[in-house]
Protein backbone atom coordinates (compact mmCIF):
# COMPACT_ATOMS: atom_id res chain seq x y z
CA UNK A 1 0.00 0.00 0.00
CA UNK A 2 3.27 2.09 0.12
CA UNK A 3 2.92 3.05 -3.42
CA UNK A 4 -0.62 4.41 -2.87
CA UNK A 5 0.63 6.78 -0.28
CA UNK A 6 3.65 7.34 -2.57
CA UNK A 7 1.40 8.06 -6.13
CA UNK A 8 -1.06 10.22 -3.49
CA UNK A 9 1.73 12.45 -2.67
CA UNK A 10 3.61 12.82 -5.81
CA UNK A 11 -0.05 13.87 -7.22
CA UNK A 12 -0.56 16.43 -4.78
CA UNK A 13 2.75 17.69 -4.83
CA UNK A 14 3.76 17.86 -8.72
CA UNK A 15 0.64 16.91 -10.74
CA UNK A 16 0.06 20.03 -13.68
CA UNK A 17 -2.38 22.67 -12.91
CA UNK A 18 -4.16 25.07 -14.81
CA UNK A 19 -3.65 28.26 -12.36
CA UNK A 20 -0.28 29.86 -11.84
CA UNK A 21 -1.07 31.66 -8.16
CA UNK A 22 0.49 34.66 -7.27
CA UNK A 23 0.99 35.35 -3.36
CA UNK A 24 -0.79 37.76 -1.43
CA UNK A 25 -1.11 38.53 2.15
CA UNK A 26 -4.59 39.50 2.53
CA UNK A 27 -4.39 42.41 5.28
CA UNK A 28 -5.30 42.04 8.86
CA UNK A 29 -7.52 41.75 11.09
CA UNK A 30 -10.77 41.08 9.36
CA UNK A 31 -12.40 43.75 10.10
CA UNK A 32 -16.35 43.75 12.08
CA UNK A 33 -18.04 46.70 11.49
CA UNK A 34 -20.75 45.41 13.57
CA UNK A 35 -21.69 42.76 16.40
CA UNK A 36 -23.43 39.49 14.24
CA UNK A 37 -27.13 40.83 13.95
CA UNK A 38 -30.80 40.00 12.23
CA UNK A 39 -30.97 43.09 10.50
CA UNK A 40 -31.81 41.02 7.15
CA UNK A 41 -33.91 38.84 8.61
CA UNK A 42 -37.28 40.22 7.77
CA UNK A 43 -36.34 40.10 3.67
CA UNK A 44 -39.60 39.62 1.65
CA UNK A 45 -38.74 37.33 -0.92
CA UNK A 46 -40.47 38.18 -4.05
CA UNK A 47 -41.13 36.82 -7.64
CA UNK A 48 -40.98 33.55 -6.43
CA UNK A 49 -41.25 30.69 -9.29
CA UNK A 50 -40.12 33.20 -12.14
CA UNK A 51 -36.20 31.96 -12.11
CA UNK A 52 -33.48 31.07 -10.22
CA UNK A 53 -30.66 33.42 -9.49
CA UNK A 54 -31.46 37.26 -9.91
CA UNK A 55 -28.39 38.10 -9.51
CA UNK A 56 -27.86 41.53 -10.53
CA UNK A 57 -31.25 44.02 -9.56
CA UNK A 58 -31.91 47.43 -11.06
CA UNK A 59 -34.98 49.52 -10.68
CA UNK A 60 -36.49 51.94 -12.52
CA UNK A 61 -38.39 55.83 -12.01
CA UNK A 62 -41.23 53.80 -11.46
CA UNK A 63 -40.41 51.82 -9.37
CA UNK A 64 -39.93 48.37 -11.63
CA UNK A 65 -37.79 45.75 -10.74
CA UNK A 66 -35.54 44.32 -13.42
CA UNK A 67 -33.22 40.84 -13.08
CA UNK A 68 -31.54 38.33 -15.34
CA UNK A 69 -32.17 34.75 -14.16
CA UNK A 70 -29.22 32.06 -14.51
CA UNK A 71 -31.41 30.44 -17.93
CA UNK A 72 -30.50 33.97 -19.88
CA UNK A 73 -33.92 35.41 -19.43
CA UNK A 74 -34.24 39.34 -18.13
CA UNK A 75 -36.48 39.88 -16.73
CA UNK A 76 -39.05 43.01 -15.23
CA UNK A 77 -41.64 42.95 -12.37
CA UNK A 78 -43.87 45.88 -10.64
CA UNK A 79 -42.63 46.94 -7.52
CA UNK A 80 -44.11 44.08 -5.48
CA UNK A 81 -42.73 41.37 -7.61
CA UNK A 82 -45.93 40.77 -9.85
CA UNK A 83 -46.59 40.76 -13.13
CA UNK A 84 -43.62 39.27 -14.51
CA UNK A 85 -42.58 40.74 -18.15
CA UNK A 86 -40.05 38.43 -20.25
CA UNK A 87 -38.00 41.85 -21.54
CA UNK A 88 -35.43 39.09 -23.76
CA UNK A 89 -33.37 35.94 -23.43
CA UNK A 90 -29.84 36.92 -24.25
CA UNK A 91 -29.19 33.38 -24.43
CA UNK A 92 -26.31 33.71 -21.86
CA UNK A 93 -25.89 34.55 -18.31
CA UNK A 94 -27.76 38.32 -17.64
CA UNK A 95 -25.72 39.61 -14.73
CA UNK A 96 -25.85 43.51 -13.87
CA UNK A 97 -28.18 45.88 -15.31
CA UNK A 98 -28.45 49.57 -15.52
CA UNK A 99 -32.07 51.40 -16.15
CA UNK A 100 -31.51 54.21 -19.46
CA UNK A 101 -33.88 56.82 -19.56
CA UNK A 102 -35.64 55.82 -22.90
CA UNK A 103 -37.19 52.92 -21.16
CA UNK A 104 -34.27 50.84 -22.03
CA UNK A 105 -31.67 48.59 -20.18
CA UNK A 106 -28.24 47.26 -20.65
CA UNK A 107 -27.17 44.22 -19.52
CA UNK A 108 -24.13 42.80 -18.47
CA UNK A 109 -23.92 39.51 -19.36
CA UNK A 110 -21.11 37.08 -18.82
CA UNK A 111 -21.01 35.06 -21.79
CA UNK A 112 -22.60 37.72 -24.31
CA UNK A 113 -20.49 40.39 -23.39
CA UNK A 114 -22.51 44.13 -22.73
CA UNK A 115 -26.27 44.30 -24.27
CA UNK A 116 -29.08 46.88 -24.93
CA UNK A 117 -32.52 45.69 -24.49
CA UNK A 118 -34.65 48.71 -25.94
CA UNK A 119 -37.93 49.33 -25.51
CA UNK A 120 -39.61 47.32 -28.45
CA UNK A 121 -37.64 44.47 -26.36
CA UNK A 122 -34.95 43.79 -29.42
CA UNK A 123 -31.57 42.47 -27.97
CA UNK A 124 -28.66 44.40 -29.06
CA UNK A 125 -25.22 43.70 -28.80
CA UNK A 126 -22.82 46.69 -27.92
CA UNK A 127 -19.67 45.23 -27.30
CA UNK A 128 -17.83 41.74 -26.92
CA UNK A 129 -14.40 43.07 -27.00
CA UNK A 130 -12.22 46.50 -25.76
CA UNK A 131 -9.16 47.10 -27.33
CA UNK A 132 -8.42 44.12 -28.89
CA UNK A 133 -9.39 41.86 -25.71
CA UNK A 134 -12.48 39.64 -25.63
CA UNK A 135 -14.75 39.87 -22.70
CA UNK A 136 -14.38 37.30 -20.65
CA UNK A 137 -16.59 37.60 -17.99
CA UNK A 138 -18.76 40.98 -18.37
CA UNK A 139 -20.28 41.44 -14.42
CA UNK A 140 -21.79 44.67 -13.86
CA UNK A 141 -22.88 48.09 -15.68
CA UNK A 142 -23.62 51.52 -14.23
CA UNK A 143 -24.29 54.79 -16.35
CA UNK A 144 -23.75 58.68 -16.58
CA UNK A 145 -25.27 60.19 -19.68
CA UNK A 146 -24.34 58.24 -22.67
CA UNK A 147 -21.64 56.26 -21.10
CA UNK A 148 -21.63 52.89 -19.44
CA UNK A 149 -19.54 52.11 -17.35
CA UNK A 150 -19.10 48.11 -16.81
CA UNK A 151 -16.55 45.61 -15.47
CA UNK A 152 -14.80 42.57 -16.96
CA UNK A 153 -13.95 40.23 -14.09
CA UNK A 154 -11.19 38.09 -15.65
CA UNK A 155 -10.13 37.68 -19.30
CA UNK A 156 -8.86 34.64 -18.41
CA UNK A 157 -12.00 32.97 -16.67
CA UNK A 158 -15.12 32.97 -16.91
CA UNK A 159 -18.31 32.38 -14.76
CA UNK A 160 -18.04 28.64 -15.43
CA UNK A 161 -14.63 29.27 -13.67
CA UNK A 162 -14.51 31.18 -10.33
CA UNK A 163 -12.51 28.37 -8.51
CA UNK A 164 -9.54 28.30 -10.65
CA UNK A 165 -9.81 32.60 -10.72
CA UNK A 166 -10.19 32.68 -7.07
CA UNK A 167 -7.24 30.46 -6.55
CA UNK A 168 -4.73 32.24 -8.98
CA UNK A 169 -6.08 35.40 -7.47
CA UNK A 170 -4.53 37.42 -10.39
CA UNK A 171 -5.82 40.60 -11.61
CA UNK A 172 -7.28 40.06 -14.94
CA UNK A 173 -9.96 42.00 -14.76
CA UNK A 174 -11.12 45.69 -15.81
CA UNK A 175 -13.02 48.52 -15.68
CA UNK A 176 -14.62 49.71 -19.06
CA UNK A 177 -16.32 52.54 -20.69
CA UNK A 178 -18.73 52.10 -23.62
CA UNK A 179 -20.20 55.57 -25.38
CA UNK A 180 -23.56 54.72 -26.48
CA UNK A 181 -23.45 57.65 -29.17
CA UNK A 182 -20.25 56.90 -31.01
CA UNK A 183 -20.64 53.12 -30.18
CA UNK A 184 -16.76 52.72 -28.80
CA UNK A 185 -15.21 50.69 -25.87
CA UNK A 186 -12.20 52.47 -24.12
CA UNK A 187 -10.65 50.47 -20.81
CA UNK A 188 -10.29 52.65 -17.87
CA UNK A 189 -8.29 50.31 -15.61
CA UNK A 190 -6.77 47.53 -16.15
CA UNK A 191 -5.27 44.82 -14.06
CA UNK A 192 -8.18 44.38 -11.79
CA UNK A 193 -8.69 41.63 -8.91
CA UNK A 194 -11.97 39.93 -10.55
CA UNK A 195 -13.61 43.32 -11.32
CA UNK A 196 -16.96 43.04 -9.94
CA UNK A 197 -19.97 45.65 -8.95
CA UNK A 198 -19.70 48.85 -10.52
CA UNK A 199 -21.58 52.50 -9.79
CA UNK A 200 -20.96 55.83 -10.52
CA UNK A 201 -21.06 58.32 -7.77
CA UNK A 202 -22.38 61.81 -7.15
CA UNK A 203 -22.53 64.02 -10.19
CA UNK A 204 -20.81 61.33 -11.99
CA UNK A 205 -17.05 62.42 -10.76
CA UNK A 206 -16.03 59.43 -10.09
CA UNK A 207 -16.50 55.52 -10.83
CA UNK A 208 -16.52 52.73 -8.04
CA UNK A 209 -15.53 49.30 -8.74
CA UNK A 210 -15.19 46.26 -6.59
CA UNK A 211 -12.60 43.99 -6.29
CA UNK A 212 -13.52 40.47 -5.00
CA UNK A 213 -10.55 38.52 -4.60
CA UNK A 214 -8.71 41.71 -3.21
CA UNK A 215 -11.20 42.60 -0.72
CA UNK A 216 -11.42 46.24 -1.65
CA UNK A 217 -13.18 48.96 -3.87
CA UNK A 218 -11.45 50.79 -6.06
CA UNK A 219 -12.27 54.71 -7.62
CA UNK A 220 -11.29 56.17 -10.65
CA UNK A 221 -12.14 59.77 -11.15
CA UNK A 222 -13.24 60.77 -14.21
CA UNK A 223 -13.96 64.87 -13.42
CA UNK A 224 -11.98 67.50 -11.92
CA UNK A 225 -7.98 67.68 -11.24
CA UNK A 226 -7.75 64.03 -10.37
CA UNK A 227 -9.51 62.98 -13.63
CA UNK A 228 -7.91 59.76 -15.16
CA UNK A 229 -6.20 58.85 -11.64
CA UNK A 230 -7.45 55.90 -9.69
CA UNK A 231 -7.40 55.25 -5.74
CA UNK A 232 -8.76 53.04 -2.84
CA UNK A 233 -12.02 54.10 -1.56
CA UNK A 234 -12.35 51.28 0.76
CA UNK A 235 -9.73 48.75 1.88
CA UNK A 236 -9.58 45.27 3.73
CA UNK A 237 -13.75 44.10 3.75
CA UNK A 238 -14.95 41.43 6.05
CA UNK A 239 -16.10 39.42 3.01
CA UNK A 240 -15.79 39.30 -0.90
CA UNK A 241 -17.75 42.46 -2.49
CA UNK A 242 -20.01 41.73 -5.11
CA UNK A 243 -22.29 44.23 -6.82
CA UNK A 244 -22.59 47.94 -5.69
CA UNK A 245 -25.50 50.80 -6.40
CA UNK A 246 -25.53 54.56 -5.16
CA UNK A 247 -28.80 55.60 -3.61
CA UNK A 248 -28.44 59.48 -5.48
CA UNK A 249 -27.77 60.88 -2.22
CA UNK A 250 -25.70 60.04 0.44
CA UNK A 251 -24.64 56.29 0.22
CA UNK A 252 -23.45 53.08 -1.14
CA UNK A 253 -24.94 49.97 -0.72
CA UNK A 254 -22.19 47.18 -0.51
CA UNK A 255 -22.82 43.24 -1.22
CA UNK A 256 -21.02 40.67 -0.15
CA UNK A 257 -21.24 37.75 -1.42
CA UNK A 258 -19.82 35.69 1.86
CA UNK A 259 -17.57 36.50 4.48
CA UNK A 260 -14.22 36.08 4.31
CA UNK A 261 -12.70 32.03 4.62
CA UNK A 262 -10.27 31.96 6.89
CA UNK A 263 -8.85 28.78 5.72
CA UNK A 264 -8.56 31.15 2.04
CA UNK A 265 -6.93 33.72 3.56
CA UNK A 266 -4.34 31.81 5.09
CA UNK A 267 -3.55 30.11 1.92
CA UNK A 268 -3.10 32.94 -0.15
CA UNK A 269 0.20 34.20 1.14
CA UNK A 270 1.50 30.61 -0.43
CA UNK A 271 1.01 29.77 -4.17
CA UNK A 272 2.56 26.44 -3.90
CA UNK A 273 0.18 25.52 -0.72
CA UNK A 274 -2.74 26.73 -3.34
CA UNK A 275 -1.65 24.76 -6.09
CA UNK A 276 -1.99 21.57 -3.75
CA UNK A 277 -4.96 22.16 -2.48
CA UNK A 278 -6.39 22.95 -5.95
CA UNK A 279 -5.12 19.36 -6.80
CA UNK A 280 -7.93 17.85 -4.26
CA UNK A 281 -11.21 17.22 -5.14
CA UNK A 282 -13.87 20.54 -4.75
CA UNK A 283 -15.68 19.33 -2.16
CA UNK A 284 -12.46 20.31 -0.10
CA UNK A 285 -11.61 23.22 -1.27
CA UNK A 286 -12.28 26.62 1.15
CA UNK A 287 -16.37 27.25 0.86
CA UNK A 288 -18.16 30.35 1.29
CA UNK A 289 -20.35 30.46 4.09
CA UNK A 290 -24.13 31.09 3.91
CA UNK A 291 -24.65 34.44 5.51
CA UNK A 292 -26.24 37.48 4.21
CA UNK A 293 -25.03 41.07 4.39
CA UNK A 294 -24.60 44.33 3.49
CA UNK A 295 -22.82 46.96 4.16
CA UNK A 296 -23.75 50.88 4.17
CA UNK A 297 -21.03 53.22 2.88
CA UNK A 298 -20.73 57.14 2.71
CA UNK A 299 -19.14 59.12 0.57
CA UNK A 300 -16.05 59.18 2.28
CA UNK A 301 -15.67 55.32 2.02
CA UNK A 302 -16.62 54.68 5.82
CA UNK A 303 -19.13 52.04 6.92
CA UNK A 304 -22.52 53.44 8.70
CA UNK A 305 -24.02 50.08 8.56
CA UNK A 306 -23.50 46.29 8.94
CA UNK A 307 -26.61 44.39 8.00
CA UNK A 308 -26.22 41.00 8.63
CA UNK A 309 -28.45 37.11 8.81
CA UNK A 310 -26.87 34.29 9.53
CA UNK A 311 -29.62 31.80 9.73
CA UNK A 312 -29.44 28.85 7.13
CA UNK A 313 -32.82 30.42 5.69
CA UNK A 314 -31.34 33.44 5.05
CA UNK A 315 -32.06 35.36 1.71
CA UNK A 316 -27.94 34.42 0.66
CA UNK A 317 -25.41 35.22 -0.72
CA UNK A 318 -26.91 38.65 -1.32
CA UNK A 319 -24.65 39.52 -4.85
CA UNK A 320 -27.02 42.99 -5.00
CA UNK A 321 -28.45 45.62 -2.91
CA UNK A 322 -30.31 48.96 -4.50
CA UNK A 323 -32.51 51.44 -2.65
CA UNK A 324 -36.06 53.11 -4.22
CA UNK A 325 -37.19 55.72 -1.73
CA UNK A 326 -37.46 53.60 1.58
CA UNK A 327 -37.14 50.41 0.41
CA UNK A 328 -34.14 48.28 -0.22
CA UNK A 329 -34.20 45.22 -3.35
CA UNK A 330 -31.69 42.54 -3.47
CA UNK A 331 -30.41 40.24 -5.59
CA UNK A 332 -29.06 36.85 -5.55
CA UNK A 333 -26.66 34.31 -7.50
CA UNK A 334 -28.67 31.37 -6.84
CA UNK A 335 -31.71 32.21 -4.68
CA UNK A 336 -34.81 31.49 -6.55
CA UNK A 337 -36.36 35.33 -5.44
CA UNK A 338 -35.70 39.04 -5.40
CA UNK A 339 -35.45 40.25 -1.73
CA UNK A 340 -37.29 43.26 -0.32
CA UNK A 341 -36.57 45.36 2.71
CA UNK A 342 -38.17 48.56 4.33
CA UNK A 343 -35.69 50.69 5.25
CA UNK A 344 -35.51 52.09 9.01
CA UNK A 345 -36.87 55.80 9.34
CA UNK A 346 -33.53 56.78 10.63
CA UNK A 347 -32.15 55.07 7.20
Amino acid sequence: MLWIGVVIVGYLLFAPVSIDPLAWTPPQPNPAFAAENEQLHAIEWLARGNGQGPEGIAVDAQGRLYAGYDDGRVMRFDGNGAHAELLANTGGRPLGITVLGDDSIVVADALKGLLRIDSQRTLHTLATEADGLPLGFTDDADHHGNIVYFSDASSRHGIHQLMPEVFESRAHGRLLAHDLAAGTTTTLLDDLYFANGVAVGPDGAYVLVNETTRYRVRRYWLTGARAGQSDVFIDNLPGMPDNISFNGQDRFWLALYAPRPAALDALLPHPWLRKIVFRLPAALHPAPAHKARVLAVDLNGQVRADWQDNRPSAYAPITSAVQFENTLYFGSLSAPAIGRLPLPAQD
